[in-house]
């Protein structure tokens, strides 16, 4: 396993290695590993000859001082789960080396970043894009990997994909979660015992959608999850919603050929998202 930190010396590396006709596969993280990023991991690696993951606590897509002061960053547990994961290289570069001093950066995104993440977390998805875009040019994958716990960002990549003629085919991978269902996130390990306990009403929220869906309407579903959630205590419900999966658009009934049910709360001074398929398109 090789480990840069330049990302004039992971371009060169990587260019040498496509002109040997490999096919790179590339998983971008802030780090704090854990078994939903192996996942991505072991995906990849079905799919492409070389596999990259990048770990990189990007700055822009911060709102919180705080929250960015305190994301964990076990690098060096990082690098061991990565390379008993056979991951073939890492990029571990410095703010410093990703961003100059009087950068800018804007996307339109139009309605992606005002509506849910993007309108609880202002600026989120600029910071987003503008990494993954770095990202993508330095690396230049043909195949890049994300987890679908993160769907809105997700969509929001593809878009700037689609806009910018971005040479890679996207592919969202599954939710991995706990044996108790509380979806795998790098800041659950920030969470207590009892709060860790109360945020599992967001995974229990969305299996009480998904079964509701067989029989309720649309607004049935958000009426009975949202008094659910409001009920739950140590968690403090900041959106419940039912989309279109394939346009990232609230839906009325269930006549779409995809339909995700998103959530998030607070828990503590924690945040956490999850999501569900309801119904595959």
């Amino acid at each position: 396993m090789e480990i840069f930190s330049s990302r004039d010396a992971v371009h060169k590396y990587l260019l040498e290695l496509r002109a040997a006709g490999k096919t790179i596969g590339f998983v971008p993280t802030m780090g704090a590993l854990h078994a939903g990023h192996l996942s991505l991991i072991e995906t990849a690696r079905r799919q492409a000859d070389i596999v990259v993951c990048s770990i990189f606590v990007n700055p822009t897509q911060f709102n919180d001082k705080s929250d960015l002061e305190n994301y964990p960053r076990p690098v060096e547990e990082d690098i061991k789960k990565l390379k008993d994961a056979h991951c073939d290289i890492i990029f571990m570069p410095e703010v410093e080396e990703m961003y100059g001093k009087s950068e800018s950066w804007h996307i339109e995104l139009g309605d992606w970043d005002n509506i849910l993440e993007g309108k609880i977390r202002p600026g989120h998805y600029q910071g987003v894009t503008q990494i993954v875009k770095k990202l993508f040019d330095i690396v230049q994958p043909d195949y890049a990997f994300f987890g679908q716990k993160d769907y809105q960002q997700f969509m929001i990549i593809s878009q700037m994909v689609r806009m910018l003629h971005i040479p890679v085919q996207l592919i969202v991978c599954p939710i991995i979660r706990e044996n108790d269902g509380l979806a795998m996130s790098s800041r659950n390990v920030r969470l207590s015992s009892e709060e860790r306990e109360n945020a599992l009403a967001l995974y229990r929220g969305l299996t009480k959608a998904a079964e509701l869906f067989k029989t309720k309407s649309i607004d049935q579903i958000k009426n009975e999850v949202n008094a659910f959630l409001d009920s739950a205590p140590g968690i403090e419900p900041e959106y419940f919603e039912i989309y279109d999966a394939g346009n990232f658009k609230p839906i009325t009934d269930k006549s779409a050929g995809s339909i995700i049910a998103l959530v998030a709360a607070r828990v503590g001074k924690i945040r956490i998202i999850d999501n569900m398929i309801l119904k595959q398109g």
